[in-house]
């Protein structure tokens, strides 16, 4: 229903321009992206909050890369990690007293300073990264995990140690409540977004220049913004 409503918007938005849009419906995940694909290549792809459910992220950019045409464009949003940061905190604090160990409780999630070199590793050219972080507030630790499981983004880690036990559950809450709760009694829940995109390789596209190219040097930087400093002094004191 999503896929039908957003070309629905984009026939009305474009209908009197040239731009034309194409959609593919694939039932396959984005780590046998390829396969499903065929010798089909496109202008763009996105990808909005699903990569970090992925479990080989560097094979599926590099397979979205190659789903593109030369000189396409890749733009993705997900997950980072430190969404849920105080529900970690709180479940490891909780954990380590009542059980006398830790189990990961939250999903794994790529750090920011991952995010640009996954880009680069998987061959995007002209790669960006960029973050939001994002706070919510509930009325309690069951409304956050309420909205969870709500949303599809419950763990799903294999490694952790089957379900959080009931008197481990009460004392999450009670320590999220007693670390981080406001003042009007709510708490709140990180959610980092990280963005990412890129472009797959083409001849037009800028490149670097070749080391010891530069014909300016951070010297001659720093002496035009010390003269440009000086220059507004002046006037200021004209003033």
């Amino acid at each position: 229903a999503l896929l039908e409503d957003f070309e629905a918007r984009l026939a009305v938005d474009y209908l009197d321009s040239k731009v034309e849009f194409k959609s593919v419906r694939l039932e396959t995940s984005e780590e046998s992206l390829l396969g499903s694909l065929s010798d089909k290549r496109f202008d763009a792809a996105i990808s909005c909050l699903g990569l970090h459910w992925v479990n080989n992220l560097p094979s599926a950019l590099v397979q979205i890369k190659d789903s593109l045409r030369p000189d396409g464009f890749f733009i993705g949003a997900f997950f980072g990690g430190d969404t849920l940061q105080e529900l970690r905190i709180a479940c490891s604090i909780a954990e380590m007293e009542r059980e006398g160990g830790v189990s990961p409780r939250t999903s794994p999630l790529a750090r920011v300073r991952d995010a640009g070199s996954l880009l680069s590793v998987a061959g995007y050219s002209l790669p960006v990264v960029d973050v939001d972080t994002i706070s919510i507030r509930y009325k309690s630790v069951a409304h956050l995990v309420e909205h969870l499981r709500r949303l599809g983004e419950s763990n799903a880690n294999m490694n952790r140690r089957g379900l959080l036990k009931r008197d481990s559950a009460v004392a999450t809450a009670a320590v999220y409540h007693s670390l981080f709760a406001e003042d009007d009694s709510t708490i709140p829940s990180t959610y980092q977004i990280i963005y990412i995109s890129g472009w797959s390789p083409h001849q037009s596209q800028q490149k670097p220049m070749d080391r010891g190219a530069a014909s300016a040097s951070f010297k001659d930087l720093k002496r035009e913004i010390t003269n440009l400093n000086a220059e507004r002094d002046e006037e200021g004191k004209g003033e």
